[in-house]
């Protein structure tokens, strides 16, 4: 699980993302840059984070700051905890499998199916996030890494036309989190993952559905493994 890590707040704000899409509102970018820092593990399980504290780290006030916890709590992300703030939820070894269970159910078959259906110049649009992708990777940028995998999946899928699947495999990797990214990052192993979304791209503009099932396939599975590892 977790990598054991400082969880004092960084001395200079983090940038707050923009995930791409419509326009975010202020209390949106706010939650997306928590969300962020909790995928990237950045924010500990089990620890409670006042939003003073946050708002600090992100260099903004306290109350857009309490209003995104809420919400993040809504998505079972953090819980409430009273006159202290807000504790990140542990995400166990069996629920892991289960989030990549059913995530490979909906995306390798979606994904493999786009081979034949999804226009080439869609497709090449999402190269530059797969860049940025292995760029971060290399950088040990966990929070553009995080930032540009959400843009590459979710706009991949979204070329199906299913805006509810896209919602729901942004729920279950919003749910998942990716732990120990950090640990990952000091022994080099990320960067496989991170080409495996240039293989991905290349697959599917070769109109091959089995190569993207099967780049799919040990993308997720190496996702899972790296998981399993920390």
């Amino acid at each position: 699980m977790p990598a054991t890590r400082s969880s004092a707040p960084s001395a200079a704000p983090a940038a707050l993302p923009s995930l791409g899409g419509k326009k975010r509102s202020y209390r949106e970018r706010v939650a997306d840059a928590l969300r962020a820092a909790l995928i990237a593990g950045e924010l500990r399980a089990g620890e409670v984070y006042s939003a003073p504290t946050l708002a600090a780290r992100f260099g903004v006030s306290a109350t857009p700051v309490r209003e995104a916890m809420l919400d993040l709590a809504k998505e079972g992300l953090v819980d409430t905890v009273p006159n202290k703030g807000f504790r990140v939820t542990a995400v166990s070894e069996k629920q892991l499998d289960e989030y990549t269970h059913i995530r490979s159910l909906i995306e390798i078959p979606t994904t493999a199916q786009l081979a034949t259906t999804a226009d080439p110049v869609s497709l090449e649009a999402l190269r530059p996030a797969a860049r940025e992708i292995v760029t971060a990777a290399a950088a040990g940028d966990l929070i553009a890494y995080v930032e540009a995998d959400i843009r590459f999946h979710l706009g991949l899928l979204a070329l199906a036309g299913n805006a509810h699947l896209v919602e729901v495999v942004g729920d279950l990797r919003k749910r998942s989190r990716l732990y120990g990214l950090n640990a990952l990052v000091e022994a080099g192993r990320l960067q496989d993952s991170a080409e495996e979304h240039l293989e991905l791209l290349d697959a599917l503009m070769d109109r091959d559905p089995e190569a993207v099932r099967r780049v799919m396939t040990r993308h997720l599975g190496h996702v899972r493994g790296l998981w399993a590892a920390h």
